[in-house]
């Protein structure tokens, strides 16, 4: 008796790895951990909800955004204001927020190359995500430059512990969006960070 072989499935190549453009260069991107998609989805929801209604879009991880033929980036999350640059194949032009979550494998180009690309193409607000310290770095465009706005920060038991109170007292847990139109909604690291182990 013949054993059963089980045929593999047809999968086109662009289904069988996502990948960015950063430089003319590819890059295939890894499966994101579940802390990491955890974060994001956070991220994703905090924004969808106070967006409900409104003009500007969320993206969440998948969709493409063109900025040029050597550079296309997949963000963790980001906001459209711009209806026009959105197309049935993702972005093409500029997004008002980038938020990428770091990982391993891709620590190095959002710090790096996908920092200065974002900057040079004009995203109003950038923030750098990190798990490992349960962090957030904000970078707003400042003059057509990034500036570093805030790092907000969750800070384990141990480390508070060894805090003054006026220490204690100046963290920030909660904040704002630089974005014109999101007055209303007050981020908060906490719910950023909610359920990631």
């Amino acid at each position: 008796m013949q054993d059963y072989i089980m045929p593999k499935p047809q999968i086109k190549f662009q289904e069988k790895r996502r990948y960015e453009i950063l430089g003319g260069k590819i890059y295939y991107m890894a499966r994101a951990s579940i802390n990491h998609n955890l974060t994001a989805g956070n991220i994703f929801s905090i924004f969808k909800t106070f967006l409900k209604g409104k003009s500007c879009r969320v993206f969440m991880d998948g969709a493409d955004v063109h900025f040029s033929e050597n550079d296309t980036t997949v963000p963790d999350v980001m906001i459209v204001c711009n209806k026009d640059i959105i197309k049935k194949d993702g972005i093409y032009g500029t997004p008002d927020l980038i938020v990428e979550v770091l990982s391993p494998s891709t620590a190095e180009r959002d710090i790096g190359y996908k920092k200065d690309l974002y900057e040079k193409h004009g995203v109003r607000e950038y923030w750098i995500v990190n798990i490992a310290d349960r962090s957030i770095q904000v970078y707003l465009l400042r003059n057509d430059v990034y500036k570093l706005d805030k790092i907000y920060q969750i800070y384990e038991d141990y480390v508070l512990k060894k805090m003054e109170e006026d220490e204690i007292a100046a963290i920030v847990s909660k904040f704002r969006i630089s974005l014109t139109g999101f007055e209303d909604l007050l981020v908060d690291i906490e719910e950023v960070f909610e359920n990631v182990e």
